[in-house]
């Protein structure tokens, strides 16, 4: 049993190696870390790991007519990092090899049904096993699936006698070698994985600090300006060229292909044509794809993303390059985070020029809301998360993106309060990760309620509790949101601790005749007693200062 523990040890070696200059090949990498594999890409995967488990029955040793083999390794490490179809089929794959080959013996057919069953069972693992913890699953799977292999060993190889000298030879090398060699299999390979996380945050960051600098562009939407933006975009990622569209023209082309990538003339590319259609992401990785309709252009592959008002696509960002498949991953998780953060800003700018347009003071004062300096506070915010916590980045950047999709919806209309509170979440997350433990925010929050409010009617007044109440004062301090029943209708109040709202502030806002700095207070104030007939209730507490309202239920006025 020494010796076949150490030949079983011997070929773990070969197969740990090998699998580690496999995790080091960029073709392999650009598969695994996909957010979605294609049916190529699973048919590959599971030739590569049913191939390990063929690897893993040629480097066995013989025992009695028996292998003692590493074969189930690359089966349910394929099953477990890829899924259900590649543990199945690898399983097929090395478990017919190991029925058909010329060595045969009395284990053949039961090692047959136990490697497919390994395929199955690592899918399960895979569906079931969180990121951190699926070496572990493998490990223990390794052991069941062994001992499942001794037991159909012992059922179905005949003479009963060989079968059971062969088991007791095998069962514990083979177990505890096949457990722990899927285990660092896994572990080798989620490196990939880890590496796929760190583009990531490299990239989300990369689109932030594009977002920094083309946002004054944005301030007023020209031709010149969105050149731009596009010489930003395509100095930042070292592009051979960059577009802008709308749904039927070229707003603006920098780099090659100025002939006839023309300004104010129609797309000319089909690729183009399609992601206006669909709305979606897509690789072109040669000039056929592309279909430019000019034979000689030298845009060879390109990553074309939709840029959307809300959920309608209005136009598209094109990043071309040169050569040939030169789209990377890190490219690809680039471009969903550009397309997010210039369809936002492309939001922005509409609204700036609606701004401009609009006719009623408490529409201009809303929209006054998204201004520049929150926007760059909470973009730096991010960039220095993006290097100590990219998690916490991520969810910043989600945050975002609803805080300033909600304020682009902002109407005479009504929204759900649920939607109302998200928004204002996603605006104090902000704000507390840019003041950490100096500010709390406390919710109170009858979760049975469901009720419609004025949009961006809570948020105005949770902003100035923690502007003017808690940051002006020591700059530490707690705010509380409450949302409860007031007999048949809502009253929702905002109470901070801060340095309290001035008295003649308060007069000023009852007799409407507010500073523009208070603006926004006023602004809820007003919109209320239009709707309700009855705006805020402001008070100056010992320490602090409480607001709250009544939403009354439809039909009602007081």
């Amino acid at each position: 049993m020494i010796y076949l523990l150490k030949n079983l040890i011997n070929n773990l070696g070969y197969v740990v190696l090998i699998a580690f200059m496999i995790s080091k090949i960029k073709s392999f990498k650009k598969i695994i870390q996909k957010d979605a594999f294609t049916h190529i890409d699973l048919f590959i995967l599971s030739v590569i790991f049913g191939t390990f488990g063929i690897l893993g029955t040629y480097i066995g040793t013989d025992v009695r007519g028996a292998i003692a083999n590493t074969r189930i390794i690359g089966v349910m490490a394929g099953g477990i990092l890829c899924g259900p179809f590649v543990g199945i089929l690898s399983g097929i794959i090395a478990g017919m090899h190991r029925y058909l080959i010329d060595i045969g013996g009395i284990t053949a057919f039961p090692c047959f049904i136990s490697t497919v069953i390994g395929g199955f069972l690592s899918g399960i693992i895979y569906n079931k096993a969180t990121d951190k913890k699926r070496w572990i699953y493998g490990i223990l799977g390794g052991i069941l699936i062994e001992s499942i292999s001794m037991g159909l060993i012992l059922l179905l190889s005949r003479p009963f006698a060989v079968a059971l000298l062969i088991v007791k030879k095998i069962y514990i090398p083979m177990t505890l070698v096949n457990g722990i060699g899927i285990g660092i299999v896994i572990i080798i390979t989620e490196n990939i994985f880890e590496e796929k996380e760190e583009i990531a945050a490299r990239q989300a960051k990369l689109a932030l600090e594009i977002a920094n600098k083309t946002l004054p562009y944005f301030r007023n939407i020209n031709n010149d300006s969105l050149k731009k933006i596009c010489t930003v975009i395509k100095d930042s990622v070292g592009a051979s060229a960059v577009s802008i569209t709308d749904k039927k023209y070229i707003l603006a082309h920098v780099g090659d292909g100025e002939d006839h990538h023309i300004d104010g003339e129609k797309v000319l590319t089909r690729a183009t044509e399609r992601v206006i259609e669909t709305g979606e992401i897509i690789i072109f990785k040669s000039h056929r794809e592309i279909d430019c309709s000019n034979e000689n252009c030298p845009l060879k592959s390109a990553i074309i993303m939709p840029l959307k008002d809300r959920e309608s696509v209005v136009g598209t960002l094109k990043i071309y390059y040169n050569k040939e498949n030169s789209v990377s991953f890190k490219d690809e998780t680039l471009a969903i985070g550009l397309s997010q953060m210039i369809s936002t800003q492309l939001e922005i700018a509409k609204i700036e020029r609606l701004k401009e347009m609009a006719n009623k003071a408490e529409i201009k004062a809303l929209q006054a809301q998204i201004n520049p300096h929150f926007l760059f506070n909470a973009l730096n915010t991010i960039v220095s998360f993006i290097r100590i916590n990219p998690n916490r980045a991520r969810e910043l950047i989600i945050n975002l993106s609803t805080y300033l999709r909600y304020n682009l919806e902002i109407g005479e209309s009504c929204v759900d309060i649920n939607k109302e509170l998200d928004q204002v979440k996603a605006y104090v997350e902000i704000e507390k990760a840019r003041f950490g433990d100096k500010l709390n925010v406390v919710y109170d929050i009858d979760e049975s309620i469901q009720i419609k409010v004025p949009s961006l009617i809570i948020q105005p007044l949770v902003e100035n509790s923690i502007k003017h109440g808690i940051l002006k004062g020591t700059g530490r301090g707690c705010v509380r949101v409450k949302v409860q029943k007031y007999y048949e209708d809502v009253e929702i109040s905002i109470e901070d601790n801060g340095i309290g709202i001035d008295e003649d502030i308060i007069k000023n806002i009852y007799k409407r005749n507010m500073k523009e700095n208070k603006i926004g207070l006023s602004n809820v104030h007003n919109r209320l007693r239009l709707i309700y007939g009855k705006g805020l209730d402001i008070k100056k507490l010992d320490k602090g200062t409480k607001i709250s309202f009544i939403i009354y239920r439809e039909g009602k006025r007081k």
